[in-house]
């Protein structure tokens, strides 16, 4: 009898110790990407990795294909409010709130993707990091993604800048890229969604775009705007943001913030190769599916460098030493 009598005891104070714990936090993150995308299966093996280093006490929720955000200028917003927990976005309109941020993506500053991670991986990116969260902002960058390099594509065969002349071009919501169009000949528009690229081309709105290989796949903007032009202007990285609003107001001890960090970095370099495969995987689905790839000449290519000279003084100005950081690290390339 006295055995059972402890053992109901016992089973009682396990079953009010579990109703006692406390209930596990749940936080949003927006990604307009699509599911199967490099960053979307990265956000998942993030949330799944804090989900796990945290005992279950954080529960992040990931929404892809743009459906609570339908553009990243968006998600930003929202995060900057405390609406959302996270977002991952391209550094572009991330530099609107942190200017320094575009000394990292100025056009033809890369010699190739093994430069930018060493450039990201070190200290020049590392401090840019640090500068988002020390902004004032509202944001924390957890950690850099990769997005390969960026290229025009359009309706139309252009092989310099001077038959870019008119060009209704969408661009991301980041003045500096804007200005690297203009420069170029083109017509920047902006406040287009990704997932709004296609209609509007085929609507006659815009007459292309600009992006990496898998975004111009995985969106079918290829069907719309057939030409892509190989003159890898940029290479904008990713950014997982946090936002420090949502994390105080739903109280996010000191102990799992630190954890999530940590699991956001350690997604970086899952991310990068989800991404070399998924490059490949795309350049070859469009290229057979009808994209004609332009390939443009060096004395071609310094066409679209030396348009660049204007963007350079208006921008990189201020950011000579970054600049030269980035030229120095370059040189084992």
């Amino acid at each position: 009898m006295k055995k059972f009598v402890v053992a109901i005891l016992m089973l009682s104070m396990v079953l009010g110790m579990a109703a006692a714990a406390p209930a596990p936090i749940k936080l949003r993150l927006s990604e307009i990407h699509m599911e199967g995308y490099p960053t979307t299966l990265a956000d998942r093996e993030f949330a799944r990795m804090v989900n796990e280093k945290t005992n279950g006490r954080i529960v992040i929720d990931v929404f892809a294909n743009g459906v609570l955000n339908a553009t990243e200028a968006e998600g930003i917003e929202a995060l900057v409010l405390g609406e959302l927990g996270f977002a991952r976005v391209s550094a572009a309109p991330v530099a609107e709130f942190v200017p320094d941020l575009n000394a990292i993506q100025l056009p033809f500053l890369y010699k190739n993707s093994e430069h930018m991670w060493a450039v990201l991986n070190g200290q020049v990116g590392q401090d840019m990091l640090a500068k988002i969260q020390s902004s004032g902002s509202g944001l924390i960058g957890l950690c850099w993604y990769d997005a390969g390099s960026r290229c025009y594509y359009l309706t139309k065969k252009i092989t310099t800048p001077k038959e870019m002349a008119g060009l209704k071009i969408r661009m991301q919501d980041n003045k500096m890229m804007v200005r690297m169009t203009e420069l170029l000949g083109g017509v920047s528009v902006t406040g287009i969604g990704s997932n709004d690229i296609y209609p509007s081309i085929v609507s006659g709105i815009i007459d292309g775009a600009e992006n990496n290989w898998p975004t111009y796949d995985t969106k079918g903007d290829y069907k719309a705007a057939k030409y892509y032009i190989l003159d890898y202007h940029t290479r904008v990285p990713e950014i997982l943001l946090m936002s420090e609003a949502s994390m105080k107001m739903r109280k996010v001890s000191a102990q799992d913030l630190e954890i999530i960090k940590q699991c956001a970095k350690a997604t970086q370099e899952y991310e990068i190769a989800q991404w070399k495969a998924m490059e490949k995987k795309s350049e070859a689905n469009v290229r057979a599916g009808g994209t004609i790839v332009v390939e443009l000449t060096p004395a071609q290519m310094q066409l679209f460098q030396d348009a660049m000279v204007p963007l350079y003084k208006e921008y990189g100005a201020k950011y000579q030493n970054i600049i030269n950081a980035i030229a120095d690290v370059g040189k084992k390339f």
